[in-house]
Parts: C-alpha cells; structure tokens; sequence
C-alpha cells in the first residue's frame, strides 16, 4: 500500500505540476493580492486592475487577475459503498476515488489550506478533521485507501454523509464529492444546500460496464449493494436498452448537479483520469479568465 500510495503521489505531482499554476486557484475562483494572468476586460470589471502595459501593447483593454491568497478549506466527501468495489479496466472504482482525492489534496494545498474528508461505506461514516501540511494530505489519502469494504448486500448513503458534512454549518469553503452516483438520486437537497455556503465539485467515477453490457452471450448481473444476482442473456436488444437506460440516468445525474450549482468532472477506469482532470481545470480556469467555455 505505501509504494502504491507513493506511486500515486509522484504520478500526480509529475503530471499535474507546471500545467496547472498557481496555489487552488485551479479549483476555486477568489480574489488576492498576488498578480496572476492578464485578460481582456469584460463589462463590470473593476478598472482598478486595468494591466495599461498589456492594453497599450494589444490596443485592446487589459485587466491584471490576482491569485487568491486567502486559506482554502477543502471537504472531501468519498462514497466507496459496495458499488465502488468493480472495475473491468485499468482499476476498480474505488481505486479511481482514492486517486482523484488524491489530485485535489494536491491542487489545494499549500497557502496554510486544509482538507478533511468524511469517507462513506453504507455501513459506517469515517470523519478525518481538516488539517493542513503534507504529512496530513498523505495520511488522509492512505486512510481512504486502507477503508474496510462494506460487506456485500450494503447500501450507500451518499445523502447522510452530506448532511454529516452540512451540520453543524463549516466555514466556507471547496466540497468535493467523490461517487459514481449510481442508484436513488435522494442526495440533491443536502448537496443543494451545501452550495449555499460552499463552493461544489462533483467528481463522477465510472466503469464502462456502467453503462454497456459487453457483447459476450450469457451473463450474471449482480447488484453489490442488494446483493440479488440475475443471470441474463445479453442479447442486442438488452444491450440497446441498457445502455438506453444507463444514459438517461448519466443525464439526470448531470442536470442534478447542474441545478445544485456544482462543476461536473467524470473520470473513467479506462481513459486516462489525470489527463481528464487537466482538462477540466483549464476549462474552468479559461471560463473566469473570459476564454468562454472550451
């Protein structure tokens, strides 16, 4: 496990480091004192921070943007129930958790940040308090990675573990929810009113099993949070319909989010995740720049 977890670790930080500057500025917006990038001005800017050097060399009006230098605290909420232990690519599910709280301990630390996570099985709900410093973001990480499975037959609670995050009221801060978001959609009102004091991330991990069933013949679904077993015949048909069903609920999972104000990122066992979670940081970073969406 500590090879493992160090593995991780300098994966991360060699990918992640240089492509995406500046402290949590990656995740979350927020003023400072510190100069960032230079933008062209939108209508309500503050004029104060007109950048004159660029604006006279573009011709085109300039504002200066500032890095956020005030302390981030950061929530993570991970979802490892029973349906989070499959995986038919790269890894389990799990696995792909623990690694994307793994990259955003990253992006958040530094500045006198902290990060604390309550780490949800169905069975039980672990809290881990925040805390800042390195040695705390690698202890946090290996004691989600070292959480006992719940047994088979357990359902999550992805809605508990958000009301034990909203009461009693945090400061403000990131919340970041780790999950695949498979099964009742009975998160939405606690992870709404999160967002009335925090700013939201949603991270979605998924297998491709998730949403298709492989053309094989003959199969057996099992549900690791009822534990019922169905042995089916994966026909065309079924196929078509599985996956029909399996988008419509990848949809309402997203306009969920989307209604509670929260940014989306999907990870996949079988793509490349930390490529993924560059993108989608960029994209963000370019959105408040005024890039536009990418």
């Amino acid at each position: 496990m500590a090879a493992a977890l160090r593995t991780l670790e300098l994966e991360v930080r060699r990918r992640l480091d240089g492509l995406l500057q500046g402290n949590h500025l990656g995740l979350v917006p927020g003023p400072g004192s510190e100069p960032g990038e230079a933008r062209t001005y939108q209508p309500g800017d503050d004029v104060r921070r007109m950048d004159w050097a660029v604006t006279a060399r573009t011709t085109v009006p300039h504002i200066r943007e500032t890095v956020a230098d005030r302390e981030l605290e950061t929530w993570v909420v991970a979802d490892l129930s029973p349906s989070l232990d499959f995986g038919t690519a790269a890894c389990e599910k799990r696995d792909l958790a623990v690694a994307a709280v793994a990259a955003v301990a990253h992006l958040t630390r530094g500045g006198g940040n902290r990060i604390g996570a309550l780490v949800s099985t169905g069975e039980r709900v672990v809290r881990i308090p925040a805390r800042g410093g390195l040695a705390h973001a690698r202890g946090l990480i290996r004691r989600i990675a070292e959480t006992p499975r719940a047994p088979e037959g357990t359902r999550g609670d992805l809605g508990a573990a958000l009301e034990q995050l909203r009461r009693p009221p945090r400061r403000r801060g990131l919340a970041v929810v780790v999950s695949d978001f498979l099964g009742p959609m009975d998160w939405q009102r606690p992870l709404r009113a999160l967002s009335a004091r925090h700013d939201l991330l949603a991270v979605e991990v998924l297998d491709p099993r998730d949403v298709d069933l492989p053309e094989v013949g003959t199969l057996i679904l099992a549900d690791p949070e009822t534990g019922r077993q169905r042995e089916v015949h994966a026909s065309p048909l079924l196929r078509r319909e599985f996956a029909a069903a399996a988008a419509e609920h990848r949809a309402q999972v997203a306009t969920a989010l989307r209604r509670t104000g929260s940014a989306h990122l999907t990870l996949r066992t079988d793509s490349d995740w930390i490529a993924d979670m560059v993108r989608f940081v960029v994209a963000r970073k370019r959105r408040w720049s005024g890039g536009g969406v990418a």
